[in-house]
């Protein structure tokens, strides 16, 4: 089966055709839709970070998420599974506290 790169450099225009909810004007939507969308992902750190962007994006656009997703990634500790379960009440409100990403209590302590 053929990798995410391997896909996008088998494009000699490198056009390719994109779902209609891509949208276009946001790089890391693109990227996202060409590189990860549709692709399976069998790494257990990958999938933990998606579970717990999806659990984020609850009432929001994925979109909204994948806008911070950077931001997110340095605030939970690169989705580190072993410094988050050990995160205390401190760094839950520090969590709360940051601008950066998306701060509703309920879904911080779920993940």
């Amino acid at each position: 089966m053929k990798g995410q790169d391997e896909f996008l450099e088998d494009r000699e225009d490198n056009q390719l055709c994109r779902c209609k909810w891509c949208n276009l004007k946001n790089k890391k939507y693109v990227d996202y839709h060409d590189r990860e969308w549709g692709f399976p992902e069998y790494d257990d750190h990958n999938l933990f970070e998606l579970l717990v962007l999806e659990s984020f994006q609850a009432g929001l656009s994925w979109e909204c998420v994948l806008n911070k997703r950077e931001d997110f990634r340095e605030a939970f500790d690169n989705f580190d599974l072993e410094k988050i379960c050990g995160y205390d009440e401190e760094k839950i409100q520090k969590l709360m506290e940051n601008r950066k990403i998306i701060r509703n209590r309920r879904k911080i302590l779920a993940t």
